[in-house]
């Protein structure tokens, strides 16, 4: 039903589609309406040209070739996480393409692009109040922290969920 290729700096543009309307899906009555209506592909897509170059990006393309979703993750940013040296960037699927296997297998991408990079664990802050929370948590994801950020000038709640192992996954 799907596969997996790895993105190249040409495909940012698919990438960023894919992030700004799964963030419209998802995140619709969570963050707000003004903000994500003002989310820009364009915008998007420089951050992305950028991002693909640095680390590995996947792409979930769709028998018919479309890219319905994406992974990329590579050295955990922050530095607040002891013990935890890779990260989970960002999965986004489009809605019409959730719940289909498509999100595990862009997750065991990275995770295995990670363990041949020399990580040996990882994490990802996620959105308490997004549905795919249910996701890393079957994954084995334990959330580790609770993080305060602002999104569009509102206070929301982010979870860090992690993976001590990535090689037992």
């Amino acid at each position: 039903m799907f596969k997996l290729k790895k993105a190249a700096e040409a495909d940012a543009y698919d990438i960023a589609k894919v992030q700004v309307d799964s963030w419209r899906t998802t995140y619709k009555g969570i963050v707000s309406d003004d903000y994500l209506k003002n989310l820009s592909y364009k915008k998007r897509k420089e951050v992305w040209e950028l991002a693909v170059i640095q680390n590995t990006a996947f792409l979930l393309e769709s028998d018919d070739g479309e890219i319905v979703g994406f992974a990329i993750g590579g050295p955990e940013r922050s530095e607040e996480y002891v013990g935890y040296d890779g990260e989970l960037y960002a999965i986004y699927l489009y809605e019409h393409a959730q719940g289909k296997g498509g999100g595990s297998m862009l997750f065991d991408a990275v995770v295995e692009d990670l363990l041949e990079r020399g990580f040996e664990n990882m994490i990802i802050a996620v959105l308490e109040d997004n549905p795919a929370c249910e996701f890393y948590e079957r994954m084995g994801g334990v959330a580790i922290a609770k993080e305060e950020i602002s999104i569009g000038g509102s206070q929301h709640t982010e979870l860090v969920y992690g993976w001590r192992n990535i090689k037992e996954l």
